[in-house]
């Protein structure tokens, strides 16, 4: 055929057991028949097949074999004067009518035939212009197409719906078929059983993102020792992902047309309620992700430490172009300065220091059993969260009260012209709510947690760790990042000394909130990073 045009066959089954039937085959044959008999060579290297693939959602147009032909015809790569063959147009697509008259139609304007094999029509520009009205057959198919797979889908949600109401009411304990199943579970006919390998790679990477090891690095220290989380593998973005999943204390989340149903007990737990909700404390902390620098910082880069004089963030440096040849760094070529100063904004008494007396001094500090002891009876001592809870939950109530009167007016004002300065309110006052609710869920999580176990003092714990970092262990530098955000609320650093006398001074000065304890103030040898001296500071 002239012009390399080319006869090409495309399937596609909205369930994959479809394709272990005989219409494959007699669409194939069909195929190559209609090909010989034209003196068309059929193109049986490119392969048209989506299975599993909606055409009323569209996924065979998103991801599918579908989506790159009509890419392909869009950019001139099939020629002019192919064929297309189809089963039927509702194989080609059963969206909205006009939707798919438009797929229907970038695919003959580029000057392609398409046949349909279960009732031999060819749709093509000479002959719809020569017998209009199949362009007017191919609209109705294409409604019936449509209207079929939308009263199916409407049945099947209402069945899903059905489902999850009886599952809330315990009246229905079955398979609900809805969404993505997590990897380690199985259904077995009559319910679902924990896969023993992947519940352990489950719990392995909980293991470490509980102690703060980067998700690349776990990622691998994971596959290093044999775990898949998938049948495909495993990455750093399967375990953020992971920490997050209900899944995982055995709640399944299914949303129906914007209706959201949480079916507890679904699937076999792998955490308690507990365990969970002090993971989601974990996940909510905004600095567990290390930066891209080349040493993990231990103090810099969580969001805690500040400068004493300006208050401004403190930030480290690492100065790898004097880096040795190991590629380890000299104490001095690690610092840390302010970002006023850095930023020429004028920090009062800014300037920089090494950062590793600093770090030196905090391990050292926390790696005493009486020092972490004091810091950890004051966050005992600290505020009361039952308080804190009744108080976020009576916020609550008088913003849905809020609301409640604007939605009252608004439904009162006949004249249906809501007021602008109304619905703006109602939109601050919505705003408002939803902080305000995950307020409340963030006070609770952490009133659960308490009330499991208080943290006991882990003085060997930082011991250990401390004698990790001084031999250039980066895993333990992660994992004591997690301590040190688990530990404080801030550190406040004076870098020349609390009382500046406009010499560098032998000590630096930090003081350590802790979270709902008293500040202590420690200083610090500004060369061997041992503290001198230490005190508690009123806030």
């Amino acid at each position: 055929m002239k012009n390399g045009a080319k006869v090409y066959s495309y399937l596609r089954f909205s369930d994959p057991r479809q394709a272990t039937g005989s219409s494959a085959d007699r669409q194939l044959q069909y195929a190559q028949t209609w090909a010989a008999a034209r003196g068309f060579e059929l193109d049986e290297t490119l392969s048209l097949r989506d299975e599993g693939l909606s055409a009323y959602h569209q996924k065979h147009v998103k991801q599918g074999a579908l989506g790159v032909f009509l890419l392909a015809v869009d950019e001139g790569r099939i020629p002019a004067g192919s064929v297309l063959i189809v089963e039927g147009l509702d194989r080609l697509s059963r969206a909205e009518p006009i939707q798919a008259q438009a797929q229907l139609a970038q695919i003959i304007n580029a000057g392609i035939t398409v046949v349909t094999a279960s009732d031999g029509r060819e749709y093509n520009r000479a002959g719809l212009k020569a017998q209009p009205m199949d362009l007017v057959y191919s609209l109705l198919v294409m409604i019936r197409a449509h209207e079929e797979s939308d009263t199916k889908s409407k049945r099947v949600k209402a069945s899903i719906r059905r489902q999850c109401e009886g599952w809330q009411a315990g009246t229905y304990r079955g398979l609900i078929r809805n969404g993505k199943d997590p990897q380690w579970v199985r259904w077995t006919g009559e319910g679902w059983e924990l896969i023993p390998e992947r519940v352990e790679a489950v719990r392995a990477a909980l293991d470490l993102y509980r102690c703060g090891l980067g998700a690349g690095r776990a990622a691998k220290r994971m596959f290093a020792d044999g775990h898949m989380l998938s049948d495909w593998g495993i990455s750093g973005q399967q375990i953020y992902r992971l920490v997050r999943l209900p899944a995982l204390r055995g709640a399944k989340r299914i949303s129906v047309d914007g209706e959201d149903y949480l079916l507890e007990e679904y699937y076999p737990r792998v955490l308690s309620d507990a365990e969970f909700d002090e993971l989601q404390l974990l996940a909510g902390q905004r600095y567990r992700r290390r930066g891209a620098g080349e040493i993990p910082g231990i103090i810099t880069g969580v969001g805690l430490a500040f400068c004493g004089y300006c208050g401004a963030a403190i930030v480290a440096q690492n100065l790898m172009g004097r880096a040795r040849a190991d590629g380890s760094l000299a104490d001095g070529h690690r610092r840390l300065h302010c970002t006023s100063y850095s930023k020429g904004r004028g920090c009062p008494d800014g300037g920089s220091c090494s950062v590793v007396p600093v770090e030196r001094a905090l391990l050292a500090y926390c790696a005493d059993q009486m020092n972490l002891q004091r810091l950890q009876q004051a966050a005992v001592d600290g505020p009361d969260l039952r308080q804190q809870l009744a108080e976020a939950r009576l916020q609550v109530e008088e913003l849905d009260k809020q609301l409640a009167r604007i939605t009252d007016a608004l439904l009162a004002d006949e004249s249906g012209a809501a007021p602008l300065a109304f619905v703006r309110r109602a939109r601050e006052l919505e705003q408002q709510q939803v902080a305000a609710q995950a307020r409340v869920q963030q006070l609770e999580r952490e009133l659960s947690v308490a009330a499991v176990h208080v943290e006991p003092a882990q003085a060997e714990r930082w011991a250990e760790l401390a004698a990790l970092v001084e031999q250039g262990d980066y895993g333990a530098r992660e994992q004591v990042r997690q301590l040190v955000l688990d530990t404080f609320e801030r550190l406040v650093i004076y870098m020349r000394g609390i009382a500046p006398d406009g010499r560098r001074g032998r000590t630096i000065d930090m003081m350590m909130v802790p979270k709902g304890g008293a500040p202590r103030l420690i200083q610090i040898d500004r060369r061997s990073g041992a503290w001198v001296a230490s005190e508690d500071w009123a806030r």
